[in-house]
């Protein structure tokens, strides 16, 4: 009797508790599945090879809390490649992984405190992004402090990894940073936004005598934007200093873009963007390519991912410019994006021959369709013409046909809601 006069005197107090605060739980799927062909995708088809086709599908689980002033959010991922497990498989090849998983305080209306699994994703993001077009996207171990007051914010974040719960100094050998730590701000004035990056990334390596050593990178810089009912624009500039394995970094990038709605429904755009490189034929040690780090870089240079998706780094850069239509119809976008890429820095062959700089041109078509709210059908098309100078960068066929295209469903529903 005493035990359940116990039990029940726990309930009303939790009961009372709960009935103190206001709570929110939104719980939402998504199942993405993406069918590519790929003929030339990221580089020039090899002479004597074929294209090839698969499916690769994203499925999450996100579980979104918040009650008063805390609040959190928990995403389960698995990504996978149809058939890449027998249909009896007892495991799966990718598991099932934690994307997000993080819990923040706001201190008032002004200032919150966020710890945990978080995307880090700030302007276009071309130097921190959450890279959503990989199944897998981005997201990193960090603590972020926030300060908001009305059109202004300020974010402090931090990260230092390990391989584990080392008791004695252990080797980072995971392919990351050890170390990270940024600030960003942003104001907006009436049509006007203005932001300034700094990020300070810390690349661990063993020296010759295998003494572990920390090299930090600095990227620095600005993004503006101007607004209007017609006009949308940006502009871009960062730079890189610092340490690479002891090599000195001193980089650079610029990029614009201005767009002008013709119509309600049909607007155009022109942009180019300069990532500074190295001559083929300069002999220093310093590196002096811009990498954009963290960037959602398919988004950027090409949707075939020729330069900056986990390649083309240590380069001779990139001048990159391109000309964007879109057009919208009722549940229908359209968008055709050709870009005309050309090296910034020499090109030479090993017999000592210099290159024109004329890499390729690329034509992007891409399309999407609301079917539903929860909903959504999209799918592109996208050729390089590419030449021997990107023979030589790329290696491949710049004469075979390098083309890409894919077709995506993007399923999203919402499962349960409740709200008190």
């Amino acid at each position: 009797m005493r035990k359940l006069l116990k039990i029940n005197t726990l309930g009303i107090i939790i009961m009372s508790n709960a009935n103190l605060y206001s709570q929110e739980l939104d719980v939402n799927l998504q199942i993405r599945p993406r069918f590519e062909y790929r003929n030339g995708y990221k580089t020039l088809l090899p002479e004597g090879q074929k294209g090839t086709s698969q499916t690769s599908q994203r499925s999450r689980l996100n579980f979104n809390y918040k009650q008063e002033q805390f609040s959190a959010k928990l995403t389960f991922q698995n990504t996978r490649t149809w058939g890449d497990v027998p249909t009896t498989t007892t495991s799966d090849k990718n598991g099932v992984a934690v994307f997000e998983a993080w819990a923040q305080y706001d201190l008032n209306e002004k200032w919150s405190a966020r710890a945990g699994r978080q995307v880090l994703s700030y302007d276009n993001q071309r130097i921190m992004g959450e890279i959503d077009w990989a199944q897998q996207g981005q997201s990193h171990d960090a603590l972020m402090v926030s300060f908001h007051p009305k059109n202004q914010q300020l974010d402090i974040g931090a990260a230092y990894n390990s391989t584990g719960e080392n008791i004695v100094q252990t080797p980072y050998t995971v392919a990351n940073y050890k170390t990270l730590q940024y600030a960003w701000y942003h104001n907006q004035i009436s049509n006007l936004g203005v932001s300034v990056l700094l990020l300070n990334t810390g690349y661990e390596y063993a020296d010759a005598e295998t003494k572990l050593l920390v090299d930090n990178k600095q990227t620095f810089g600005t993004y503006l934007t101007f607004k209007t009912k017609k006009i949308d624009s940006n502009l871009g500039f960062y730079g890189q200093t610092g340490k690479s394995t002891s090599k000195t970094v001193s980089a650079w990038y610029a990029g614009a873009n201005v767009g002008y709605a013709i119509t309600d429904s049909f607007k155009a755009s022109l942009g180019y963007e300069f990532l500074s490189g190295k001559d083929m034929n300069d002999g220093s040690s310093n590196i002096k390519s811009f990498n954009p780090i963290f960037g959602t870089n398919h988004a950027f240079n090409g949707y075939m991912d020729y330069f900056y998706v986990g390649n083309h780094q240590n380069n001779v850069g990139l001048q990159d410019a391109y000309l964007k239509l879109n057009y919208n119809i009722k549940k229908f976008q359209f968008a055709l994006i050709p870009h005309f890429f050309n090296a910034p820095n020499k090109v030479i062959t090993p017999q000592n021959n210099e290159l024109n700089s004329y890499l390729g041109t690329e034509i992007d078509f891409t399309t999407t369709f609301n079917f539903k709210k929860e909903i959504t059908l999209s799918g592109g098309y996208s050729q390089m013409f590419g030449t021997k100078t990107l023979e030589l960068l790329k290696t491949g066929n710049a004469n075979h046909t390098n083309n890409w295209a894919w077709i995506m469903v993007s399923v999203n529903p919402r499962i349960f809601t409740f709200k008190k």
